[in-house]
């Protein structure tokens, strides 16, 4: 009877996280083209960090009530299955074209926030200068996202990122909705985006509050280690509604239905938006942990010894062929699905202490 409440309340959180993130970031990017804001600002900034809102809540929950465990591991085990799961799924099904410039350089602050993440937690915990360079990653990604959606919007031969086997060539646009379409400046269109901002946010914090209490719930009456559940129930659980639109299941037509009212980005730009919410868990969730927190953030074993090399793994597998070309194959995809698999292997059969 206990598990069946805790998965109940699993579920209903999963919903609230779901539909709560995706009316907030909706309603504020709205809100954010009401005040005036330019496209390129408002899809280099704020649709950015909605993609790492449900993360954001929880591990800002989390260790703000001292469960450092459960805060890590939504921004590291998240981190690694946007990665090896939900863009490597959208390798497998088709080619995918990006621009190598930005690519390259966003898998770069990848790569950079897990070489401080090694080299500043290496002993147990995130101190004030790792977090402090985390922080800095962030402001330099939220730049080169600005600058990238500026040169997208004023088409400065800029190469679209494309879906399928004929990418578009360097200057044109690739298939599909490039932009959002933002409702005219009334009273009432502020009042409403605004007050989905509010509702989402709502919504989205309750979803938190239930995640965060059923993944404490099965530690605590199982014995375990927060950090399996981080790295399987939660983390799993926030790429559902992005499997759903990646796999075109038919028991997510009704979520898809929703999120094409509340899309923040094309449906093209999926694998770009699967790198940036890696990069925002790094540099954004966890330095605001550590500032929740009020000390040095403990990082435990197992997120040292799993989580963070399979970031670098993940990102040295998505970083090598955009060196030289503008095309992310399959056989990334496979790679990457691998070192995911291996990953939640590891994680389950041989978990460490101290997480």
């Amino acid at each position: 009877m206990f598990f069946l409440f805790t998965l109940v309340i699993y579920g209903l959180g999963l919903v609230l996280t779901a539909v709560g993130g995706r009316l907030t970031g909706r309603c504020a990017t709205w809100c954010c083209a009401l005040c005036g804001l330019p496209l390129w600002v408002v899809s280099g900034t704020v649709a950015s960090l909605c993609v790492a809102l449900p993360q954001l809540a929880l591990a800002f929950l989390a260790s703000g009530l001292g469960i450092t465990g459960l805060a890590v591991g939504a921004a590291l085990a998240g981190a690694v299955t946007d990665l090896g799961l939900v863009l490597a799924l959208c390798l497998l099904r088709r080619s995918v074209t990006v621009d190598r410039g930005a690519f390259c350089r966003k898998c770069g602050i990848l790569l950079a926030s897990c070489a401080v993440l090694l080299l500043f937690a290496n002993g147990g915990t995130l101190s004030h200068t790792g977090a402090g360079l985390l922080m800095a990653l962030f402001v330099v990604f939220v730049l080169e996202s600005i600058v990238y959606q500026h040169r997208l919007v004023y088409d400065e031969g800029l190469c679209m990122m494309g879906v399928g086997e004929n990418p578009p060539s360097r200057g044109e646009a690739a298939p599909g909705p490039q932009t959002m379409a933002f409702p005219a400046m009334s009273l009432r269109n502020s009042l409403l985006n605004l007050g989905g901002v509010v509702a989402g946010l709502v919504l989205l914090l309750a979803g938190a509050w239930a995640l965060l209490t059923s993944a404490t719930a099965l530690a605590n009456r199982t014995g375990t280690i927060q950090a399996l559940w981080a790295a399987t129930l939660l983390s799993f659980g926030f790429s559902l509604p992005l499997l759903a639109e990646v796999l075109h299941h038919p028991f997510g037509s009704v979520w898809k239905r929703f999120a094409e009212r509340c899309r923040i980005y094309p449906p093209a730009a999926l694998p770009m938006q699967m790198l940036n919410s890696a990069i925002l868990s790094l540099t954004f969730v966890l330095p605001l942990c550590s500032l929740t927190y009020r000390g040095p953030l403990p990082v435990g074993a197992q997120f040292r010894a799993y989580d963070l090399p399979a970031c670098v793994l993940l990102g040295g597998v998505l970083l090598a062929p955009p060196l030289w070309t503008r095309r992310l194959y399959r056989w990334q995809g496979a790679a990457c699905l691998g070192l995911y698999g291996a990953y939640l292997a590891a994680v389950l059969l041989a978990p460490l202490a101290g997480a």
